[in-house]
């Protein structure tokens, strides 16, 4: 089965596949391995437009939508 989920808000889309790229992305740029990544909770905060994270629950952060 293949699915998708996209956050819509104030005339914008949000791809759930970009925000978990963008996650992994930070958990690497912080001189962490991918292969160190065990779990990945996100909360999407429309209101905030802002994406926040839990890394192996965790290391917890949060970036923009944009």
């Amino acid at each position: 089965m293949k699915s998708s989920m996209y956050v819509e808000f104030q005339g914008k889309q949000v791809d759930e596949k970009e925000i978990v790229a963008k996650a992994k992305k930070i958990w690497v740029e912080n001189g962490n391995k991918a292969s160190e990544l065990k779990s990945l909770k996100l909360y999407i905060k429309p209101e905030e437009n802002t994406a926040y994270y839990v890394f192996n629950d965790e290391v917890t952060g949060g970036f923009p939508l944009d």
